[in-house]
């Protein structure tokens, strides 16, 4: 069922996985309207499919022309699938939402494998998912927060692409994780523990400290490290780069989505994306979502605010001795 040609060059063939062991790439059908159904670009929200699996070097030689390419990167439970879904505009522009195939390089990194081979591969994954649904439309990658670690590199490869660095204040952040129980503290916990591999804990705590800690701690500083990152990107990459925070978004969408499309030159009708679905159902579960739904979902974590109260102004200080921001520079808005 289709030549390698037609497979690398057609942007309905997502390149999902990537296997080192035989450096080639699995790639799966993917129509627009399942990319626009999907949470997620993994199988859990794709369902099952038989991949068709094909040499990295083949692929790359058959991808075809590359559209221009920018990233939503995040760190967590602050709107960033509302983005990625607002940039899913025929004609204008894609939006990919987590591409598997990136947590696939993050996972082989994890598992120590050699840097210069992995930043190569990140290269080629980059090339096939920046091929372009339409003429004329840009590919904007909203990839999980785990690959933050490689974003860096990612703009470095990249430098005619821009980015946006979105994050949720600590309070919301904490409130998030909270709101979520057992899953959202053991999900910090993973969080940590892949950071601490990619070297992205300068804080001086070892992992006896860690330990020590509560979850809504652990969650303050996998947060304060993708902060750090954030600001380390801002002064590297300079106008290459803005930064964001939910509440903003939330306070003015409008604002933020025509300065958003301004930043990746997509010509987006933001007060017409504003006013449809996008921004008025749950961008994860896809039921009517409206502010005061959101008023509700903060309401609940009132038995909490005395821990996330103490976390935050304990996380401002361990921020004030590493020297590490709360306010970002590259503002997107002001």
């Amino acid at each position: 069922m289709g030549k390698v040609s037609t497979i690398a060059s057609d942007p309905l063939w997502l390149p999902h996985r990537y296997d080192p062991a035989q450096d080639a790439v699995h790639f799966r059908h993917t129509p627009r309207a399942a990319h626009g159904a999907a949470t997620f670009l993994t199988d859990e929200y794709l369902g099952a499919a038989t991949p068709r699996i094909v040499g990295r070097a083949a692929a790359l030689a058959q991808a075809g022309p590359a559209a221009p390419l920018h990233f939503v990167l995040h760190s967590a439970f602050c709107c960033s699938t509302l983005l990625a879904r607002a940039f899913d505009a025929p004609g204008l522009a894609m939006g990919l939402k987590e591409p598997v195939i990136l947590n696939d390089l993050i996972g082989w990194q994890l598992r120590g494998g050699d840097g210069r081979q992995i930043a190569g591969v990140l290269d080629g994954a980059l090339r096939l998912l920046e091929r372009p649904f339409g003429p004329g439309e840009a590919v904007v990658i909203k990839p999980s927060n785990v690959c933050n670690a490689m974003a860096p590199l990612m703009l470095q490869f990249r430098p005619k692409s821009r980015a946006l660095l979105l994050h949720a204040p600590l309070r919301v952040f904490l409130g998030s994780v909270a709101r979520k129980g057992m899953d959202g503290r053991r999900w910090v916990r993973e969080l940590l523990v892949k950071q601490l591999k990619q070297g992205l804990h300068g804080f001086g705590y070892s992992g006896e400290d860690y330990l020590q800690q509560t979850d809504l701690q652990i969650a303050a500083m996998g947060w304060l490290a993708q902060h750090a990152l954030f600001a380390r990107m801002a002064a590297q990459f300079g106008p290459q780069v803005r930064c964001l925070d939910s509440d903003q978004l939330l306070a003015s969408p409008a604002a933020a989505m025509a300065a958003l499309a301004r930043l990746f030159d997509v010509p987006l009708d933001a007060e017409a994306i504003v006013a449809g679905p996008i921004f008025s159902r749950h961008s994860k579960f896809g039921q009517a979502f409206t502010s005061e739904d959101r008023a509700k979902e903060r309401a609940a974590e009132a038995a909490h605010q005395e821990e996330i109260e103490k976390v935050a102004i304990w996380t401002d200080a361990v921020a004030k001795a590493a020297g590490v921001p709360l306010q970002l520079p590259q503002p997107l808005l002001g």
